[in-house]
């Protein structure tokens, strides 16, 4: 039996020590009749390890001692161990991070090191941020949240994200006003940015405003590209100017346009450049490349459109190409992450921007990205609006201004919680009654912890962060000046997240929720999540959202803790991992047209967050299947993404796909590299993100630990 102890540190169950500490408890007793016998003692302890759970937390053996003792009618002496509970109590929360940092510092703490792909966990600028993060955690277990609600986090009954960051006066995500930034001109150190004259100089002001906000939040954050457009037209202005000076008549308008052009060209590829190496290369205060999406899309409306044709066609090609390694080698960047928006001019039905979508889906084929939104869907699903999810892949919901126009840019998520709906299942025994009594209970214990990190955002002054809130990113406060009005109303989400539909309802069902039976119960789970965040929107006043957590670690963290209290259980906890929000389970037989028409569904309910993803086999080769699918996204689902084989040589850091040679061997394309050793060739069908291993027989193949592919 392993018991968890505060600090979520993992230890043998050892039952002299609940021994010694009644005992100790014993001693301060001054009748022998208030005393446990040795008997007594010895029979708590045993019934104690009968249990023979594979997880227990440090608390509840002390409340089953507490119990004990009061069937005993040892007042007195639970009275004394509940002092000593207490004193023990006092000595624990003066510290609890040395075990944790150390190991961090020795590069032994895996469990940080590995939970954010983007941060080198060796590098010391990113330890500095991690060890704040400890620190942050500590307090935000021991002091700063109920502690029900920490109890509630390490049992796995719901996740409070972000803990690492709580202790800070910071939000999550954003949409970035870049519009106003770059119109209006910003301040950044101090220092007055004005307006840029060229796109150019746009390009490089965007990315000092990205890693500027990086900075000062922990989530991820928006740009929409469309806003550069202006800039690329100023700049072609620019050059026409300066060749009718220098040139004036003696040069003919058709050589003076293909100067122009070939000027604007050379501009535009530079910017394109400087946004992709610049967050790629800065460093932000997280000790980090800046969590950064680029919103690639041609509005109709939108006078600069041809201008941002160009922009996301150089975008598009740049990201195909990749960005060279230290060794010299094209890989693809982790950042800017890139969404590209089908509608009815470039959804591959004969449109004017087709020639887009293609160079999009060269580009998915080889960089996985950009992921695809659907505007169609968009407009069916957020009141004819399109626009950009924040960096995590959370929508707003429709706010209008004052004036009754509708903003989305220059809002942000306050923070997210996530509820483990498949430990609901496990506990409810099939019993849909009792499935719902205890779905009603850890509702109400999700909405308590929200709104501690709601709470903790109120009355934070503006000072806290100027990018944000003085200087245009979000708003232009005055210093000192409260930001309480933007957490209210609607202009920010906060979001309730949650984890294993598929799970839940093949517990309580008994069936996936891909058959009609299982389907029904999915979307009354799904349509309850949704009917509280409106019901606590309306009870507060603040922007509640549902939100399909894109959260692979928190998967694993669930099933992992699942699994150790409650037994391996078959098609939940045996697998490693429950599967992401509403996803279908990686396991069933269902092609990618009807995936997507499955989940849809469950998107327009999960309106704060909401992503689905299919993977196409050999996708390099397979361009025309790509195409389909995308057409298909278009008339069928908002917000959709592509996976396939994803294949790493560690000789020469080529991440493209490994080939098989002639001699039915792998080798890296680039550096020739045969040693399967230095090559992690695996599948993103599952989503495990840890070390493959070899196989039993020892032969080439390589397996991937949880569906052993």
């Amino acid at each position: 039996m392993k018991v968890i102890k505060r600090d979520d540190s993992v230890v043998e169950f050892d039952k002299n020590k609940i021994a010694t500490a009644i005992k100790k408890a014993n001693e301060a007793l001054e009748f022998e009749k208030d005393r446990a016998t040795d008997a007594q003692i010895n029979e708590i302890v045993d019934e104690i390890a009968s249990l023979h759970r594979r997880r227990i937390l440090v608390e509840d053996i002390q409340d089953m001692v507490e119990e004990k003792l009061m069937e005993l009618q040892k007042f007195q002496l639970m009275k004394e161990y509940i002092l000593y509970r207490y004193e023990r109590a006092l000595i624990r929360k003066a510290n609890t991070t040395d075990e944790s940092i150390l190991s961090l510092i020795k590069n032994k703490n895996k469990d940080v090191m590995e939970e954010n792909s983007n941060k080198n966990a060796r590098t010391a600028s990113t330890q500095r941020d991690l060890i704040a993060g400890e620190v942050s955690k500590d307090l935000t277990r021991r002091i700063l949240l109920p502690e029900k609600i920490s109890k509630a986090h390490d049992e796995g009954v719901l996740h409070f994200h972000d803990a690492d960051y709580f202790l800070q006066p910071i939000f999550n995500c954003c949409l970035i006003n870049i519009k106003d930034m770059l119109d209006n001109g910003t301040v950044m150190n101090g220092k007055m940015i004005e307006s840029p004259k060229s796109f150019q100089t746009a390009c490089t002001i965007t990315t000092q405003i990205i890693a500027s906000v990086a900075s000062s939040q922990y989530g991820g954050q928006s740009v929409n590209v469309a806003h550069l457009g202006k800039y690329l037209r100023l700049t072609r202005q620019k050059y026409e100017a300066q060749c009718d000076e220098q040139f004036g008549d003696n040069v003919d308008k058709e050589t003076k346009k293909k100067f122009v052009d070939m000027r604007l060209q050379e501009s535009l590829k530079a910017g394109v450049q400087t946004i992709q190496y610049q967050i790629n290369t800065l460093m932000t205060t997280n000790g980090q490349s800046p969590f950064v999406t680029l919103f690639l899309y041609l509005d109709e409306k939108d006078e600069y459109i041809e201008e941002n044709a160009m922009i996301v066609e150089e975008i598009l090609k740049q990201r195909y190409q990749g960005i060279k390694n230290e060794k010299g080698v094209y890989v693809t960047p982790a950042f800017p992450k890139l969404i590209y928006v089908l509608d009815e001019n470039n959804c591959l039905k004969g449109g004017k921007y087709d020639y887009l979508t293609k160079l999009a889906v060269k580009c998915s084929s080889k960089r996985l990205y950009p992921d695809y939104i659907s505007a169609k869907k968009m407009r069916e699903h957020y009141e004819g609006n399109v626009f950009s999810p924040m960096g995590c892949r959370s929508f707003l919901s429709p706010w209008k201004d004052e004036e009754g126009n509708y903003k989305f840019e220059g809002r942000f998520n306050q923070g997210v919680v996530s509820v483990n709906l498949p430990q609901i299942g496990i506990l409810a025994k099939g019993d849909e009654k009792k499935f719902w009594q205890i779905f009603e209970e850890r509702m109400q214990l999700c909405f308590e912890a929200i709104m501690c990190r709601h709470n903790a955002l109120k009355g934070v002054t503006s000072d806290v962060s100027p990018v944000h809130w003085q200087y245009g990113a979000i708003a232009r406060l005055q210093p000192g000046e409260k930001i309480d009005k933007f957490l209210f109303g609607g202009y920010s989400s906060i979001s309730l997240g949650y984890i294993g539909l598929y799970e839940v309802t093949k517990l309580v069902k008994g069936v996936s929720h891909t058959q009609p039976e299982g389907t029904e119960f999915a979307l009354k789970v799904m349509q309850s999540l949704r009917d509280h965040c409106d019901k606590w929107k309306k009870e507060t006043n603040i922007g509640f959202a549902l939100y399909g957590t894109p959260a692979e670690s928190l998967c694993y963290r669930f099933a992992k803790i699942d699994a150790e209290k409650y037994g391996i259980i078959e098609d939940v906890t045996d697998k490693g991992y429950y599967t992401n929000s509403y996803h279908v389970d990686v396991r069933e037989n269902i092609d990618a047209f009807s995936k997507f028409t499955f989940e849809s569904q469950f998107q327009k309910i999960s309106s704060g967050g909401a992503i689905s993803y299919v993977e196409i086999p050999n996708m390099r080769h397979n361009l025309t299947a790509i195409e389909d699918v995308v057409r298909f996204i278009y008339d069928n689902i908002q917000y959709a993404e592509f996976n396939t084989k994803s294949d790493y040589c560690h000789v020469c850091g080529f991440d493209g796909e490994i080939i098989i040679n002639d001699d039915n061997e792998w080798e890296c394309p680039v550096c020739h590299n045969k040693d399967q050793r230095k090559m992690n060739v695996t599948r993103r069908t599952c989503g495990y993100l840890g070390e493959n291993f070899w196989n039993v027989g020892k032969t080439k193949e390589i397996k991937a630990r949880v569906l052993h592919l």
